[in-house]
């Protein structure tokens, strides 16, 4: 009845209030840690936009390939939660399935995403688990027929994302003529783009160019240095500014001068203390800010954009 209404809290137990004020709180903290950010401090609210990475489903990787029903559920929790906070669009950062070229896992993956609102752009990535840890011409075309293609360009209003096959750079040599073809696109791709005032160029792929520093040894987890200084060489020379990646399992965070490697913790199963989540990344004409947001303090929304 009209005047009736009471928060709903009041009727728990004592402790179970607290913590339910508390995840409250914690919600709103990840927001406003997004949103006051200083790269943001005098942006006007009609510039933002926000949108959300998501990065190693997986499906099938929590009981090696024996079922994925855990890994679906994540997907599943991931993709009603985008829906519910409505951002202006959804990159998944590759290894989409555990098994490459799985039909049930691929199948189980388009099921799943397929669910996501239409008027929310998703934009889907591969990883070595789609295409095999040395792709091969084979291993692409087959991913290119599965999910689409492995390099392309996308453009939400002053963003584009330039999106890279991360396999080919940490190992090239059984595709050759596929790398090559990459890397002088994205040469073209970034000189293009770069003359366009007012475009934020961010690059979106699976492995890590980094961890921590920019010169840090090879290894499983990044791209080899002499790929490696190659590539960010080129990025800085066309004023690039963030490379968002996954892979890890886990959340890091490295510097390169002016530009920012954000390495996302994973849908799918995670690795030492990190828990299944996501990143908010908020837009505006000045930069980007984000945060890694566990499923258990997901936000009810995200702050209203006019």
């Amino acid at each position: 009845m009209p005047g009736s209404a009471h928060h709903p809290s009041r009727n728990l137990p004592k402790r179970k209030r607290g913590l339910m004020l508390k995840r409250i709180a914690v919600m709103a903290a990840a927001l406003a840690a997004v949103a006051a950010t200083s790269a943001w401090r005098g942006s006007q609210p009609a510039e933002r936009f926000y949108f959300i990475q998501l990065t190693d489903p997986q499906l099938g990787m929590y009981r090696a390939d024996s079922d994925f029903v855990q890994d679906a559920a994540n997907l599943e929790f991931a993709i009603a939660s985008v829906n519910r906070l409505h951002p202006a669009f959804v990159v998944i950062t590759g290894d989409l399935v555990n098994k490459p070229g799985d039909s049930a896992q691929v199948a189980a993956y388009h099921r799943i995403t397929g669910k996501l609102d239409r008027s929310i752009m998703l934009y889907s990535l591969p990883g070595n688990h789609d295409i095999g840890n040395i792709p091969t011409p084979a291993t692409i075309a087959r991913y290119r027929r599965q999910f689409g293609p492995d390099h392309y360009v996308f453009r939400s209003g002053a963003l584009a994302g330039v999106v890279l096959n991360s396999s080919l750079l940490q190992q090239p040599d059984s595709a050759p003529g596929e790398d090559a073809a990459q890397e002088k696109w994205l040469g073209d791709t970034l000189a293009a783009l770069s003359r366009e005032r007012g475009t934020q160029i961010v690059v979106f792929q699976h492995h890590p160019w980094f961890l921590a520093q920019p010169t840090e040894a090879n290894q499983y987890f990044n791209i080899p240095v002499e790929i490696r200084a190659r590539y960010l060489a080129l990025f800085k020379r066309y004023g690039v500014r963030y490379l968002f990646s996954g892979h890890y399992h886990q959340n890091a965070i490295g510097h390169d001068g002016p530009i920012e490697m954000i390495t996302t913790g994973p849908v799918g199963k995670p690795f030492g203390d990190t828990k299944s989540g996501m990143r908010i990344v908020m837009v505006t004409d000045s930069g980007l800010a984000h945060r890694y947001v566990e499923f258990g303090d997901l936000p009810n929304r995200l702050p209203v954009v006019k």
